[in-house]
């Protein structure tokens, strides 16, 4: 059987040690992509909250200007009747 000799144990601690700069390397820079996507899921959320917004605005100004026109289909008095066919 082998003898286990110090050179061989620090040889292996070596290969340990480098694999584990190698592994922190790595984890450091899926740390640095997590956080990119996490302030780019930011930017589209609040992207997103912008549009709604507008959505929203222009709805309203849809139902002001629908109401806006039959008052005023109303007042010259073209409104659509329904059909008695």
């Amino acid at each position: 059987m082998a003898e286990i000799s110090n050179e061989l144990i620090y040889e292996v601690l070596k290969a340990i040690q480098t694999r584990q700069a190698q592994m922190d390397g790595k984890l450091d820079e899926n740390n640095s992509n997590m956080l990119s996507l996490k302030y780019q899921i930011a930017a589209i959320h609040h992207d997103l909250l912008g549009i709604h917004s507008e959505l929203g605005s222009m709805h309203a100004t849809l139902i002001c200007h629908e109401h806006r026109l039959d008052r005023i289909e109303r007042r010259l008095e073209i409104n659509e009747a329904p059909s008695l066919t």
